[in-house]
């Protein structure tokens, strides 16, 4: 058991991603600041908050955004060094205010991070576009 554990560090796995996570909301919330800034919406742009980062994750969505015409945009950001289809983890409370805020919650995927940055965005259904599948349980005791 020692030489697995030596061989496979998690601590060190989970601090990459939470590394790699917040390096691709930092590029989203970039991007959005500029969107609006482009489209004249500097009053927008100025109201943008990073939700994961100031409250922690559990809002439900990592960015508060808007469209153009003021609308919310509600932003989950899944970030991978893969390609575009590798497979990412998303909560079950995530999930749950994806359908509340289903006309504002977006899913913005980037991909390829660390070497040349791509990204998209999905919207609801999630179903329409990915297979979601339970990987971990809670267990209680009876």
């Amino acid at each position: 058991m020692t030489a697995i554990t030596r061989k496979y560090d998690v601590a060190e796995r989970d601090a990459r991603n939470r590394a790699l996570g917040r390096a691709g909301e930092e590029r989203v919330l970039a991007h959005e600041r500029a969107g609006l800034l482009a489209a004249g919406r500097t009053e927008l742009a100025e109201r943008i908050r990073w939700v994961s980062h100031v409250n922690g994750d559990g809002a439900g969505y990592d960015i508060q955004s808007f469209d153009t015409d003021g609308s919310d945009r509600l932003i989950e950001v899944k970030t991978t060094n893969g390609w575009e289809r590798t497979p990412f983890h998303i909560t079950r409370s995530k999930l749950a205010v994806a359908e509340a805020r289903h006309n504002d919650w977006r899913l913005v995927r980037l991909w390829n991070f660390a070497r040349e940055p791509r990204a998209f965005e999905l919207r609801l259904p999630l179903e329409a576009h990915v297979s979601l599948m339970a990987t971990s349980y809670q267990a209680s005791f009876l």
